[in-house]
């Protein structure tokens, strides 16, 4: 997965990410399953509840096309 610099993540729109906050960007497949990934381990740890990570999966999903 590429990483965005500040200027690219300042330059999405807020719909680029999952979660309000502008948290998990989500603008293409590499970072939907990056999203995935770190939204699970996240939502393990307990730092992410189950509506935050079930909206984390539903976009990231979306963007992945499944």
């Amino acid at each position: 997965m590429s990483k965005l610099s500040k200027a690219e993540r300042d330059a999405l729109p807020d719909d680029a990410f999952a979660l309000s906050g502008r948290r998990y960007p989500i603008p293409d497949a590499g970072h939907a399953r990056d999203a995935l990934a770190r939204a699970s381990e996240f939502h393990r740890r307990g730092e992410l509840s189950d509506e935050e990570y079930e909206t984390v999966v539903h976009r990231a999903r979306a963007v992945l096309g499944e």
